[in-house]
C-alpha cells in the first residue's frame, strides 16, 4: 500500500477515535494550538484481539490564553478509556518532557479502570506515573481535570495534583467502581452520592466544582497569571472603612483586588485564597469563626497544611488571618490525627522562604497564636486589630474550664482574663506584635510589608 495513503487512513481513524475529545482539548485551550506528541502509538491487546489506536490517551503540548501547557487526555472511546502498560509509557514520556521543559501539565482523565489481560505490567506502569506525578510536584503544577468517570488507581493523580477540577454535570471519582463501593457498604447508592465533588466534600481533593470546561480555563489561566509576575496597575493607599464598621470575614476579602478561593466546600471555616494585594500574588488562609472564632480539628489542619505546601513550592508570599480559639475540646478531636497534622503544617511552614504574615484580625488564643501568628514560628511581621484578642485562654470561662480541678483562684482567674487582659497591647509590650492597627487601614501595612519583605 502507498505510505502516503496508508498514513492518511490512520490519521483518520485516530481522529474518529478521538473526535469528541479533541473538540474539548480545543475548547479548553486555545483554539487550533494543540500540537500532538507520539501520535501512532499502538499495542495489541491480545484479551480483544485489536488494536488500541493511540493507546487510549493523547498527549501533546497547547497553550491556554498563551500560556503553554503540556496535555495527557484519556480517550474514553478506546477500550472505554481503559489503561495498558502502552498508555502508561506514552503519559510518562509527556510528563518527562514538561519536566525538561518546565512546563505545566493539565490531565483530562476519562477511565474504568485498566485494560483486562494486561497483568502485573500495567501494574508497573500506573506505580511510574503515580511516582514520576509525584516527583514534579512543586516542579511544574499539575492541573487534573476530572472528565468524566475515573475509577482505580489512576483516580490517586487527582489527589497528587495541585488542583482538581469537577465538573458539576459529569464528573466522578472513586479509587473502586462506585457500585463495587456501594455493594460492599451494604448501600444502594448512585454512583453521583459515591464520587461526585459533593460526596467527596471531605477528602480535600476537589479544588473546584465547575459547570463548563471554560470556567476551567479561566481559573487556571488566573493562578497562571498569579504565578507570573506582579500586576502593576494598583491601588497602593486604599483603605476600606467598611472594616473600622464590621470586621468579618466577607469584608475581609475587599482587600483583594482580584481572588479565587481552593477547596472552598472543604472545611469552610477555613477559607484558602490566591489573589493580588496591591498587585502582588499571595496565599492566604482567612479563618472564618463569625462571632465564636474557630476551633481546630484534624481536617481543618490538613487543609491549611496543603495550602501551605502549595504556597511553599510555588513561592507565594503567605498571610493568615486569623481568629482561632484553638483546638476543639472533644474526645474525636483528641483521638484524630490533629497532633500529626499540626506537626506535618509546622515542617512545611518551615520551608516557606518567602514573606509570612499574619493579621490577627479577631482571635489568636492558646496554640491558635502559636501556630498562626507567632515570631518563633517564623512568621516575619505579626500586626493585630486595636479589638482582636490575643491570650492564653479564651476568656475568664475558658481559664475557669481549664483548671477548675486545681483549686485555682477564679476571681483572680477572671481578673487575669477578662477581655480587656486580652488587649494585643499586652503581646505588643514585649515585642511580638509588630503593630496594632485600625482595621481600615490593613491593605496599606500589608502592602508596605510584602514590598518591604520581597525586596
Amino acid at each position: 500500500m502507498d505510505k502516503i495513503q496508508l498514513l492518511q487512513e490512520r490519521k483518520k481513524k485516530l481522529a474518529e477515535n478521538s473526535k469528541e475529545l479533541r473538540k474539548q482539548i480545543n475548547e479548553l485551550f486555545d483554539a487550533n494550538s494543540f500540537v500532538e506528541l507520539s501520535a501512532f502509538s499502538f499495542s495489541k491487546n491480545e484479551f480483544y484481539g485489536e488494536n488500541a489506536e493511540g493507546e487510549g490517551v493523547i498527549t501533546g503540548f497547547a497553550t491556554m490564553n498563551d500560556f503553554p501547557f503540556y496535555v495527557v487526555a484519556q480517550n474514553a472511546k478506546v477500550f472505554d478509556g481503559a489503561i495498558s502498560k502502552a498508555n502508561c509509557d506514552k503519559i510518562c514520556k509527556c510528563l518527562d518532557t514538561a519536566e525538561k521543559n518546565a512546563t505545566p501539565i493539565v490531565y483530562l482523565l476519562n477511565t474504568h479502570g485498566v485494560q483486562i489481560g494486561e497483568g502485573i505490567p500495567v501494574l508497573e506502569g500506573l506505580a511510574k506515573i503515580l511516582l514520576r506525578s509525584t516527583q514534579l510536584k512543586g516542579v511544574v503544577p499539575q492541573y487534573v481535570v476530572v472528565d468524566g468517570e475515573v475509577y482505580g488507581s489512576i483516580a490517586m493523580l487527582a489527589s497528587i495534583a495541585d488542583l482538581s477540577f469537577f465538573l458539576s454535570h459529569k464528573s466522578i471519582l472513586a479509587i473502586n467502581s462506585p457500585f463495587v463501593l456501594s455493594a460492599k457498604s451494604g448501600k444502594n447508592l448512585s454512583k453521583e452520592e459515591v464520587g461526585s465533588a459533593k460526596a467527596l466534600n471531605k477528602t480535600g481533593i476537589p479544588a473546584f466544582e465547575v459547570n463548563s470546561l471554560q470556567e476551567i480555563k479561566e481559573k487556571i489561566s488566573y493562578v497562571c497569571d498569579l504565578m507570573a509576575m506582579p500586576c502593576i496597575n494598583a491601588e497602593l493607599n486604599e483603605s476600606l472603612p467598611i472594616l473600622n464598621q464590621s470586621v468579618e470575614a466577607e469584608n475581609l476579602l475587599k482587600i483583594f483586588e482580584s481572588s479565587v478561593e481552593i477547596w472552598g466546600e472543604f472545611e469552610p471555616e477555613v477559607k484558602t485564597l490566591l489573589g493580588r494585594i496591591g498587585g502582588i500574588s499571595v496565599a492566604t488562609v482567612l479563618f472564618d469563626g463569625g462571632d465564636t472564632g474557630v476551633e481546630l480539628t484534624a481536617s481543618k489542619l490538613a487543609k491549611i497544611k496543603n495550602f501551605a505546601e502549595f504556597a511553599s513550592c510555588y513561592s507565594f508570599p503567605f498571610i493568615m488571618f486569623t481568629d482561632v480559639k484553638g483546638f476543639s475540646a472533644d474526645l474525636c478531636t483528641n483521638g484524630s490525627r490533629i497532633m500529626k497534622e499540626t506537626a506535618e503544617y509546622l515542617s512545611i511552614l518551615d520551608t516557606i522562604v518567602t514573606p509570612k504574615i499574619s493579621v490577627v484580625y479577631k482571635k489568636a488564643i492558646g496554640i491558635g497564636y502559636s501556630l498562626f501568628s507567632a515570631k518563633s514560628v517564623g512568621f516575619d511581621y505579626t500586626c493585630a486589630f486595636a479589638n482582636a484578642q490575643i491570650a492564653l485562654f479564651d476568656g475568664a470561662q475558658g481559664a475557669r474550664i481549664e483548671f477548675g480541678g486545681e483549686n485555682a483562684d477564679k476571681l483572680a482567674l477572671a481578673e487575669k482574663y477578662a477581655n480587656e487582659n486580652a488587649d494585643p497591647i499586652n503581646a505588643a509590650k514585649d515585642g511580638y506584635i509588630d503593630a496594632i492597627i485600625e482595621p481600615q487601614f490593613v491593605k496599606q501595612y500589608l502592602i508596605a510589608t510584602l514590598q518591604m519583605l520581597s525586596a
